[in-house]
């Protein structure tokens, strides 16, 4: 029943920003919620016990007084979760262990480009287990791969970090265009990582080979969220005896295609895809002048055995050991929804409807039409004097942390579409609609396109 929650909750002084179920342990008995606020609070309810009021951590906010941006449960687990904060730090949890009275004593455990993990002297187990200072400027956003292995993470400094997390290593680098970086998603293979910013741009990194290997241009304005599709079909083969149009032979097996949507404060939805021939280019397209008699051939693209301008440790971003035999995460099929009254989503360019602008947040102007400052942007360091982590884009434009916009395959987006009248702030792709939801409280259900 829409009409009526099943529970509702009004906080005073504080507002909820983030919450996250546990599928893992999610049953009739049990519903655990975190709740995460902007004073630095996370709330734990068990919504199928009636009178459970719940617990607080970090109540006298003595582990942190900034901002909830982000709170989840590890994958597979029924007590340990992870908070973001606006500070950049992040911090492990575990549901049934106090916080304790005093602001807790941490100890270095481990160090790299950009982050360090600290974890909580005390005598007796307390919260929080760990905390990880990564980068500079608040946390935004971070997601585990789909085999819970690896912690992808995007922060204000424009940087994505990968971890492979029981080991806290860094695993790969990628800066943004312009600006901070400000949600991210894994393929559900765990072959890609996208990132949304204040670049206007989603960005493709391949995470086996740790560089960007494609960008998505179509929004007006900072890319609030990034999800894949984990339900698209791959695309049907060709009929017998035509290829793709592109000189191919029938024999060839059918472009692996990723599906991708994004949301942002344009308050435009953009639907992506990923094809075999932008994620594996066969030869390079020239972009280049031609080379004169005599002269040497430019350099290709950077490629997967080693990328330059990383650190050498990051240079093959899966050489690092990966514990085997860890817990696989089975797909959980959303329950099927009556599609009766969901809006949809029409192919149908957008572009000639007259739009209410956001002129505010616009950052990087036309980009595919390589106008004025396309290839200069400003100097986005994460704070002053770029301290911890922030990549200097002087020194990273160019190379395999940030190519440059005409290095990589510009992707154009095959459906963008108005659908809100606010900055959207959520995306999830369900079995049989898209659901989106705005500044403005509204959660809507979309039909899929097609």
């Amino acid at each position: 029943d829409l009409q009526r929650p099943i529970d509702k909750r009004v906080y005073k002084g504080t507002q909820p920003t983030c919450h996250d179920f546990n599928q893992f342990t999610a049953g009739t008995e049990t519903l655990a919620l975190l709740v995460g606020f902007s004073a630095g609070q996370v709330q734990y309810l068990d919504l199928a016990k009636k009178d459970s009021a719940g617990r607080l951590f970090n109540e006298e906010r003595l582990i942190d007084k900034s901002k909830v941006t982000l709170v989840r449960w590890l994958p597979d687990t029924e007590r340990l979760f992870l908070a973001s904060h606006a500070s950049g730090h992040l911090y492990l949890y575990d549901s049934e262990q106090p916080c304790g009275a005093t602001s807790p004593q941490y100890t270095l455990v481990t160090q790299g480009e950009g982050f360090r993990v600290f974890s909580c002297k005390s005598k007796t187990p307390r919260n929080p287990l760990l905390k990880w200072a990564v980068g500079s400027g608040p946390l935004n956003e971070f997601a585990f791969s789909p085999d819970g292995r690896s912690l992808a993470c995007v922060s204000q400094d424009g940087v994505l970090r990968v971890f492979h997390f029981s080991s806290m290593l860094l695993q790969g680098m990628m800066r943004s265009y312009f600006g901070g970086l400000l949600c991210v998603c894994w393929s559900p293979d765990g072959r890609y990582v996208v990132t949304g910013g204040e670049d206007d741009l989603v960005t493709v990194w391949s995470f086996a080979e740790g560089r960007v290997v494609a960008r998505g241009h179509g929004h007006k304005s900072w890319v609030n969220a990034v999800a894949f599709d984990p339900f698209t079909p791959p695309p049907p083969p060709p009929p017998d005896g035509q290829g793709d149009g592109h000189g191919d032979n029938a024999e060839d097996p059918p472009s692996v295609t990723y599906r991708f949507g994004s949301a942002g404060q344009d308050t435009q939805f953009c639907l992506w895809d990923l094809t075999e021939d932008v994620l594996e280019p066969r030869p390079p397209p020239p972009r280049a002048r031609p080379a004169a008699p005599g002269e040497p051939p430019p350099p290709s693209v950077p490629g997967p055995p080693s990328v330059p301008g990383l650190p050498r440790s990051l240079s093959r971003s899966n050489s690092l050991p990966q514990p085997g035999g860890g817990p696989q995460i089975s797909p959980r099929v959303p329950p099927v929804l009556s599609v009766g009254r969901f809006a949809t989503l029409t192919l149908r360019d957008p572009r000639g409807v007259p739009e209410k602008e956001h002129k505010r947040y616009h950052s990087l102007g036309n980009i595919s039409r390589g106008g004025g400052n396309a290839e200069k942007p400003p100097q986005a360091g994460g704070g002053p004097g770029g301290s911890r982590g922030s990549l200097d884009m002087a020194k990273v434009l160019g190379t395999a942390l940030c190519p440059r916009l005409h290095e990589v395959p510009l992707l154009e987006p095959l459906v963008c579409k108005k659908i809100a009248q606010e900055r959207l702030t959520v995306l999830l792709f369900l079995e049989d609609c898209i659901v989106t939801a705005c500044q403005e409280g509204l959660i809507c259900t979309w039909a899929r396109p097609g």
